[in-house]
């Protein structure tokens, strides 16, 4: 039913419209913020924040994906992880994209707005732009630090949940915030490496181009130095219990020992092995911090 409506309205190429959002990417966001809402709450979540939250971020997000499509469609053309997304393909003009990314943005803040709370909406408008306007416009193309910088804007989706269920921004929310900020760099950085001749094409500065791929290792293994000991802080701070501190701590090793055989040799292969564990490592992380919340709660009810 929701696709034959969706056929109707925006005709035979809907599926190149969903394209323009990233879905994976929104999944992954949506994920990590249907878990904040769930963490914010000592039992379950009202089901009306539930819905209306996770839609109006996941809109707001495919929105800002949408944009980004636009703003990016010529290197986009050029690249090769890129050249079949629907605009390079002109499957949909830019003009229907753009228009097609600002009514979901706005139904998105609509939602927000008069189903879950004004601050949500706020946060997840700044989130937005942060990510369309100043990464993708600017940052992008001025600094090899862009997605450490823009990286805020990726790393919002846990508090702006949280914070569609209390209406307040609380220190859970910003320990979330954290560990997806410093989580960012080293994820990204591995996909960069990986395609660094690309990324050099087309004159963006991602730090494998600026500063060369033995610097950008050693950066990676860094950071993911400082995302271990940040993702021991909601366990430290009694946000959660020994359940996640002990996922958390296997997974960080686990996101060691790529990164550490990503700083020791050449092998073209690591990179988008490290990338693709760092997707793995960000999922399970937030199940163990879910986990970890609802099995005490299950056990007390027996």
């Amino acid at each position: 039913m929701a696709t034959t409506i969706l056929k109707s309205e925006l005709g035979a190429g809907w599926r190149d419209y969903l394209e323009l959002c990233k879905p994976k990417v929104v999944a992954l966001i949506v994920f990590t913020a249907v878990v904040g809402m769930l963490l914010a709450a000592p039992g379950m979540v009202p089901l009306d924040v539930l819905i209306f939250g996770t839609l109006g971020i996941g809109l707001a997000s495919g929105s800002a994906a949408a944009i980004n499509h636009v703003v990016d469609r010529k290197i986009d053309a050029i690249m090769g992880r890129t050249h079949n997304r629907p605009l390079p393909q002109g499957a949909v003009s830019s003009r229907d994209a753009l228009t097609f990314a600002l009514a979901i943005g706005a139904l998105s803040m609509l939602m927000l707005v008069l189903l879950v709370n004004t601050l949500t909406a706020v946060l997840t408008f700044l989130s937005l732009i942060g990510y369309a306007v100043v990464y993708t416009m600017y940052l992008k193309r001025a600094t090899p630090q862009n997605i450490v910088i823009g990286g805020a804007a990726g790393a919002a989706p846990p508090l702006l949940g949280w914070v569609a269920v209390t209406g307040s921004i609380d220190p859970g929310a910003m320990l979330l915030f954290l560990i997806i900020f410093t989580w960012t760099p080293p994820h990204f950085w591995a996909l960069a490496i990986h395609r660094a001749e690309e990324y050099r094409k087309v004159d963006m500065p991602m730090l494998p181009v600026t500063h060369g791929k033995d610097y950008t290792r050693l950066q990676i293994l860094l950071y993911t130095v400082l995302l271990f000991l940040v993702t021991l802080l909601p366990y430290s701070c009694g946000v959660s219990g020994g359940l996640y501190l002990g996922g958390a701590v296997v997974l960080n090793l686990g996101f060691m020992w790529y990164a550490v055989m990503l700083y020791r040799n050449d092998d073209e292969r690591m990179p988008m092995r490290t990338f693709g564990y760092s997707i793995i490592y960000l999922m399970a992380l937030f199940a163990f911090l879910l986990i970890d919340h609802y099995v005490p709660l299950m056990l007390g009810m027996f």
